[in-house]
């Protein structure tokens, strides 16, 4: 973790700055380790440890704007950098827009850094042994009876050919724990830090049928304490989601009512998010340019950004500005409610700033209370369920979209028969008006927190 001198130094170097002729900065100093064990068909086969340290710093001066980062954390050296560095952006062209934040737009109370309580002091007595232990128990080679018969996956594997047994051809598991500290200061007045762990674990599994034919998936779960850590489960789910895709060919090409699986349905929002940041709206390269206060989208469609979820992996009290975050809508029953703007492109958009992007967005419908992807099967009756994405783009300046989709159709809500090679095609706008229903079964260690979601009237091909 960040020490006490540390924090001095840094503190020291943004008086520096000042006396050197800077009229404003702000300083990031980040530490990070990371160790990581990677087993290969229930074998340890790498194992690494990666330790960072940097500092990044943002200087002011005549009216222009440069940003530095170094790794040696050395007084002198430091010293030297700073006058360097402002002598350098002395010869940038000035530009009017680069300021600090607003003083009371910026966080107070990120203390300590343990304020979102993701930080576990466990990790530190973790060994390397307790490493390779965690990572080849987890592994589904490292267990004697690895599943290998569909009739073992019951849940996931319906609408294949029956009787079709398979076998596990490879496994490339990663066990990984990590130590992130991160601490901001400007010369306003700005202190605030952010802390935490995480212990991950994430396997991709190859089986073959009967037939020779190979399928591959993945699976992976994290945790921001030690004790909540389970991947027991990965290496089988896995599998499962690996044998759900024997026997696949496309279906008819169509419309179909469409669910996404939790799994990947970020995978549709991502793109909203980006159209919404500033940098695009300003250049043009946005479908939603004037989206701002507008109703685009299903009155059911809610995007909340929630950033202070205690307990949970990437919840944050400030943005890299230091600006404050707080719980407010992005999208809300439909009506866009905000754009994500930094000071930089605010001032240069003539608009309120906000933060640089979402911290966590969580989607929610109606209704949603208690749904997951198979009680949405069974509202919408029959279509297609998306489990995975390969591959596809989406035009950030029209909003159309063209991806590659696997899945499994379902009829009467239950799964029929696996699908793969097909295409969704069609515009986000369009997309968004025709959702029927969002669940509330997101994962909490995701980054955003996406259920499974139902729209109609979707057009596949295959």
């Amino acid at each position: 973790m960040i020490t006490r001198e540390e924090i001095l130094l840094t503190r020291e170097c943004v008086g520096y700055a000042k006396a050197e002729g800077a009229s404003a900065v702000r300083i990031s100093l980040t530490k990070s380790i990371e160790n990581l064990v990677a087993t290969l068909d229930g074998e340890v086969d790498k194992v690494t440890r990666c330790a960072d340290r940097s500092m990044s710093i943002a200087l002011f001066a005549d009216g222009r704007y440069g940003s530095f980062s170094i790794n040696k954390l050395e007084r002198k050296a430091l010293f030297r950098f700073i006058r360097e560095a402002i002598e350098t952006v002395r010869m940038f062209a000035p530009d009017a827009f680069r300021k600090l934040p607003e003083p009371g737009r910026c966080c107070r109370t990120a203390v300590n850094g343990l304020e979102m309580g993701i930080y576990d002091p466990a990790w530190e007595s973790v060994t390397p042994e307790d490493r390779v232990r965690m990572a080849l128990e987890a592994a589904v080679n490292g267990h004697p009876e690895p599943c290998c018969h569909p009739g073992a996956c019951p849940e996931l594997v319906e609408g294949r050919s029956e009787g079709s047994p398979f076998r596990l051809v490879s496994e490339e598991g990663e066990y990984s724990d990590s130590e992130y500290d991160t601490y901001v200061i400007d010369s306003q007045g700005l202190e605030c830090r952010h802390t935490e762990t995480s212990f991950d674990y994430g396997v991709e599994v190859t089986i073959e049928d009967n037939k020779g034919n190979k399928y591959s998936d993945y699976w992976w779960t994290a945790a921001p304490f030690l004790k909540d850590y389970d991947a027991s489960s990965c290496g089988a789910t896995a599998v499962q989601r690996a044998a759900a895709q024997i026997g696949a060919a496309p279906a008819r090409s169509g419309r179909y009512n469409m669910v996404i699986g939790a799994e990947v349905a970020s995978r549709l929002v991502s793109p909203l998010l980006g159209a919404l940041n500033a940098n695009s709206i300003q250049q043009g390269n946005s479908f939603l340019v004037g989206s701002e206060g507008k109703k685009l989208f299903s009155e059911g469609f809610t995007l909340i950004d929630e950033p202070w979820r205690k307990g949970e992996s990437g919840s944050k009290l400030f943005d890299s500005e230091g600006v404050a975050t707080s719980t407010s809508p992005i999208i809300e029953n439909g009506v866009v409610k905000r754009y994500f703007a930094n000071t930089y492109m605010a001032g240069k958009m003539g608009i309120k700033p906000t933060l640089e992007e979402a911290v966590r967005p969580r989607l929610c419908g109606w209704p949603s209370a208690g749904l997951d992807r198979n009680a949405l099967m069974v509202m919408c009756g029959n279509g297609i369920l998306v489990t995975d994405f390969n591959g596809g783009n989406c035009n950030m300046t029209t909003g159309d979209f063209s991806y590659g989709i696997s899945g499994q159709v379902f009829e009467n809500g239950k799964s029929v028969r696996p699908v793969h090679e097909m295409l969704i095609t069609g515009n986000f706008l369009e997309l968004w008006q025709h959702l029927i229903a969002a669940g509330s079964d997101f994962r909490p260690c995701a980054t955003r927190l996406i259920p499974s979601l139902a729209f109609s009237d979707v057009d596949f091909s295959g």
